[in-house]
């Protein structure tokens, strides 16, 4: 037999999603323009008002079939030239690119950063003919945005406003790129050579794969000419940052400074779950955050970081995407499939550094947002690093941006069935607003993202024997129950040889009907979880 879990989560006597009265509201405009196809986990940069669009997969969520996972068929060949406003777009091939920059520029999941009109991209993954293989590109690359947009637009050359340098710290995938004050930091992500294989890395052709399990750290000194990078010590963690295809959102601190926090990420190592907890970085270092726990939007989606200064509170909104849990009618249910969402959420640090979740009570109008990016609105008032201020917004209703491209799957989970067909690309771009004094803004806590237990069930399918994962704050009375539905105590006992920090028990349901569900309970003396699990065969 085989138990499909179904994760119910309480805080305290019973869950209880607590309505908060929000600074903002948002609110998505969808629109297309002709002629933009579609697009996803690619890289940008702007000017005046136009996009420029570099790289990027044609296709949905890749194929688990090595022969078909990441062909040729769905790089990115060209590159896109977007005015949003007047709803124009222009393309040209990268066939006049030198051939490493080509190969580079055509990759998915690169990492990349503006730096006035200047657009870094480092690494990305994808069939390289020089190479004879799928291969992570160790190369980071200078655009210069503006010129190569005009170069575009006009149908001019453009290769003279690419350079390119060659180092193996570059040679990332699933990464972030992002500045803090003079220094760059490449962070987390991994190296990945060969072909996708569910099954590992001894099936099929085989492959390599490496999490960097660090912060990189290094300068640029560029000159318009010459790219001269000088790196820095980095920080490695092979717990705690063992981390990719997941975000890393710019910052406020809470003491005011620039700062970046790692959401989530996959995969932990005990399980091929997502990380709940998050890791913040700043100029003088990182720190793991255990006492929060982002249960929506895992993987990489589009995110918009607002900072308020009045508040000393910066919060975070993510778009839909792929995540462990989703809310239905109030309750968080756990699907360690890991689907598509339509999800909404903030994450919200306050004044002392607390953090906690809240659903939006606005969802995307489909499975959308996995891969997707949020690009703003120039000109607006932020900081450097990009995060807007929020108290500077004073209209009721500010366009701030735009959301393009992503993945649009037609289910939930769509993995193990997937034959090409089952999601797409997509071309659809939304107008975003940020909505103020907005009487029907409310939020709802998700109560156990700053509960303590952290609780996880997995795996989900399993052979018969699942793992309950829970973290504990000191040691204390513990107790698991499993009853049916009807109230009903099947078994109940105390859990022994438990400690401080990180617990993981292993239990399998014995005498239980094929077809009916029954409830696992993990109780401690302040806060419990609760699981429906189903018996199938």
């Amino acid at each position: 037999m085989k138990y499909i879990l179904i994760s119910l989560f309480v805080l305290g006597a019973a869950f209880s999603a607590t309505a908060q009265t929000s600074p903002f509201q948002i609110h998505l405009e969808p629109m297309n323009i002709t002629g933009v196809g579609g697009l996803q986990a690619y890289a940008f940069g702007q000017h005046d008002g136009k996009w420029l669009i570099i790289g990027g997969r044609l296709d949905g969520l890749h194929r688990r079939q090595p022969f078909a996972t990441f062909d040729i068929a769905g790089h990115n060949n060209v590159i896109w030239v977007i005015d949003p406003v007047a709803q124009q777009k222009w393309t040209a091939p990268i066939s006049s690119l030198p051939v490493p920059i080509q190969e580079q520029m055509r990759s998915t999941n690169m990492q990349f950063f503006q730096e006035g009109d200047v657009l870094y991209i480092t690494g990305g993954y994808g069939y390289s003919e020089t190479a004879g293989d799928h291969i992570t590109y160790d190369k980071l690359t200078a655009i210069n945005v503006p010129a190569t947009i005009d170069a575009i637009v006009n149908g001019t050359a453009f290769a003279t406003h690419f350079r390119q340098v060659a180092d193996g710290r570059f040679a990332v995938t699933g990464g972030h790129l992002l500045k803090i004050y003079d220094t760059y930091y490449l962070v987390g992500g991994q190296y990945f050579e060969g072909r996708y294989n569910p099954m590992g890395p001894a099936h099929g052709p085989g492959f390599i794969q490496q999490y960097t399990n660090q912060i990189r750290k290094f300068n640029i000194n560029d000159d318009g000419t010459t790219l001269a990078i000088t790196h820095l010590p980095a920080a490695t963690d092979t717990v705690n940052l063992h981390r990719r295809d997941y975000n890393v959102v710019p910052q406020i601190m809470p003491n005011g400074e620039e700062g970046a926090t790692a959401f989530s990420g996959v995969f932990q190592i005990v399980a091929d779950l997502p990380y709940l907890n998050c890791v913040n970085i700043d100029s003088s270092g990182y720190a793991v955050n255990n006492a929060f726990s982002q249960y929506y939007n895992h993987y990489h989606c589009a995110y918009l970081p607002m900072y308020s200064e009045d508040d000393n509170a910066m919060h975070t909104v993510f778009f839909g995407g792929i995540a462990q849990f989703y809310d239905s009618l109030g309750i968080l249910v756990q699907d360690n499939n890991v689907p598509f969402v339509k999800t909404i959420a903030r994450v919200t640090r306050n004044a002392d550094g607390v953090m906690a979740e809240y659903k939006l009570p606005v969802d995307m109008p489909a499975l959308l947002g996995a891969s997707a990016e949020f690009i703003p609105q120039e000109n607006l008032p932020s900081f450097a690093n990009g995060v807007l201020k929020l108290d500077e917004i004073d209209a009721d209703s500010t366009l701030v941006g735009y959301i393009y491209g992503g993945i649009a799957s037609s289910a939930p989970n769509i993995f193990w069935i997937n034959t090409g067909g089952e999601s797409s690309a997509t071309s659809q771009i939304f107008k975003v607003y940020v909505v103020k004094n907005a009487s029907t803004s409310v939020h709802n806590l998700n109560s156990q993202s700053i509960g303590s237990l952290h609780m996880q069930v997995f795996p989900n399918p399993n052979n018969g024997v699942f793992g309950i994962k829970f973290n504990l704050n000191k040691t204390g009375k513990v107790y698991l129950t499993i009853s049916d539905t009807n109230g009903a105590v099947i078994n109940r006992e105390a859990l022994g040889n438990l400690h401080p920090g990180e617990n993981i028990v292993t239990r399998q349901l014995d005498n239980v009907s094929v077809g009916k569900m029954y409830i696992v309970t993990l109780q401690t003396e302040t806060e419990n979880a609760t699981v429906k699990t189903i018996i199938q065969d």
